[in-house]
């Protein structure tokens, strides 16, 4: 089904579908500043029993550009129950990755239940669980890709162009396997080709916090059944973080894949899909 944009109340949203019947799953990507191709076609086998909607999220990818002040993790969150309405979704499911689980944990709190179930895959609940970045990059080995990882964080704020950004994912990803000599990288980097990078919202976010989440002391409000997915060895968003996600919220499952970091839908993706599959399945 080809893409198509889908107007919210003050802007215009990019997605593509797949699959046509069953509960509809917002999929929603990180970065800031990737887009849906982030996902490349790992989790394309759940459109046999799902409408899987990959959505732009606002002044990124193929979406329309937003004003600025806008760049926000709460209008983005509620840019997701937008979307699901202009879309004509009475039921919806939602599963973020990395920045994009903050948005969705973000709409679970400021809206409980709007959306039927969330799916939180490589995240955290609060800005002070990424302060172990810095540590695990000062462990990071081998020291090469230690001093690559590092600078390239360093260039954020000064992205300018696709070409930039292309680098900055490619000198980045290392750090977020388990095993930074993975050869699956390249087959992520090849699967994932695509993505139409936003520098600006890149340099803005990275000198934003990223956002900034803070809804740990609100995990108590959300309704909705939630699914936590968490990699072991996750650099970045540490499965501790996901631990304290699926505990504040009544009744969160958590599941934590002993073999991956922060890209689990690629490093296992046949236990990552189980994961969602079954916990879709049992949403009432």
């Amino acid at each position: 089904m080809p893409g198509r944009h889908v107007e919210i109340s003050d802007t215009r949203l990019y997605v593509e579908e797949r699959g046509a019947d069953g509960l509809p799953l917002l999929v929603v990507h990180g970065g800031p500043s990737l887009d849906h191709h982030m996902f490349g076609d790992y989790l394309d086998p759940l459109a046999d029993e799902h409408r899987l909607v990959l959505v732009d999220q606002r002044s990124q990818g193929a979406s329309d550009r937003a004003p600025v002040d806008t760049w926000t993790l709460e209008r983005m969150a509620a840019d997701l129950g937008e979307l699901a309405e202009a879309m004509g979704f009475d039921r919806y499911a939602t599963l973020g990755h990395s920045y994009g689980a903050f948005v969705v944990l973000q709409q679970a709190v400021d809206a409980p239940g709007h959306a039927a179930a969330t799916i939180v895959s490589s995240g955290a609940p609060s800005a002070r669980w990424l302060a172990a970045v810095e540590a695990n990059l000062a462990a990071f080995e081998p020291e090469a890709l230690r001093e690559q990882v590092t600078q390239s964080w360093a260039r954020e704020q000064h992205a300018q162009t696709q070409e930039d950004s292309e680098a900055l994912l490619h000198d980045q990803l290392p750090f977020h396997f388990a095993d930074p000599r993975d050869p699956r990288i390249a087959e992520y980097e090849a699967r994932a080709a695509g993505v139409v990078h936003s520098p600006d919202v890149l340099r803005h976010f990275a000198a934003a916090d990223y956002g900034a989440i803070e809804v740990e002391d609100r995990l108590g409000e959300v309704t909705q059944p939630v699914l936590v997915l968490a990699g072991r060895h996750d650099r970045t968003c540490v499965p501790e973080a996901g631990e304290a996600i699926a505990a504040g919220i009544p009744g969160a499952e958590l599941v934590v894949f002993e073999r991956s970091g922060h890209m689990a839908f690629a490093e296992e993706n046949d236990a990552y899909l189980g994961a969602v599959r079954g916990f879709l399945q049992s949403v009432p």
